[in-house]
């Protein structure tokens, strides 16, 4: 995992200070939505083999939801955003 990801509010900081959240990538289900829609959305994961965007929260600094781009496979991280300033394809 890297060492270091750039908080858009805080500047560089050390990994141990955010927790990752799960897939950004996820597409919310509506509400009237079958019952395997939903069994998928909430017990069904991709294990991405690259470039994947996550959830992160900042937890021990500004606290902000951030969309980190990193590549599953070497852990490199290529880019953060913040979470309420980022369109996506789905909810969350």
């Amino acid at each position: 995992m890297a060492s270091l990801i750039s908080c858009p509010h805080c500047g560089t900081r050390p990994k141990e200070e955010f927790t990752i959240k799960g897939d950004a990538n996820l597409i919310r289900p509506k509400a009237d939505a079958g019952t395997e829609d939903w069994y998928d959305y909430v017990y069904l994961r991709n294990n991405p083999k690259g470039l994947h965007k996550e959830y992160w929260h900042h937890s021990s600094g500004c606290r902000r939801w951030l969309i980190v781009e990193r590549d599953t496979v070497t852990h490199k991280v290529h880019g953060v955003s913040d979470a309420a300033l980022t369109k996506l394809g789905g909810g969350a």
